[in-house]
């Protein structure tokens, strides 16, 4: 849905799982082989992917300002399911936090999380604002405000019912 570009660094990840499922449509491309493989994940792995999946929109919509959108299992549990260990490069000496278990989606989703923490980037990752949309975007705008995932659709959609709300 959205016209912005992809998030930065390991956000990405976040924001395309997120993206998985086209609420205006109910298109869930985790339903799919080539959207479970865009993941490696297994079809038995794809019910926690999308309890994964609606926590981390739920804490979009909260980094927006706006309510969950349903019912979620906390984030914060989900995450601790995916331990993070601190890698060392032996070259430079720089460290990171890395998923102890690469192969698994929420260790993964939580090293991305956790690197955007240190950049002080998480809560620019939102959900738009629509009900019918509920997309992540990375918020570029300089205040750091951004409603909606595309002012062209989003956006519009939202002002035009505002102003015919209003009898004109």
């Amino acid at each position: 849905m959205t016209d912005r570009s992809p998030a930065p660094g390991r956000l990405a990840l976040v924001e395309s799982l997120v993206n998985t499922l086209d609420v205006e449509t109910g298109t869930d491309t985790l339903g799919t082989p080539e959207g479970r493989a865009a993941f490696r994940l297994t079809a038995d792995e794809v019910p926690a992917a999308v309890a994964l999946r609606e926590s981390l929109r739920a804490a979009l919509l909260a980094h927006a300002g706006h309510p969950p959108h349903r019912a979620v299992t906390p984030l914060g549990e989900l995450l601790a399911q995916g331990p993070l260990v601190v890698t060392v490069d032996a070259a430079d000496g720089s460290a990171a936090l890395a998923p102890a278990h690469p192969e698994s989606l929420t260790a993964r989703i939580a090293a991305a999380v956790a690197e955007a923490l240190v950049a002080n980037t998480w809560n620019r990752l939102k959900a738009c604002e629509a009900t019918d949309c509920l997309w992540a975007y990375y918020d570029r705008s300089p205040a750091g405000r951004g409603r909606w995932c595309s002012m062209r659709v989003c956006g519009a959609r939202a002002k035009m019912r505002r102003y015919r709300a209003k009898g004109a």
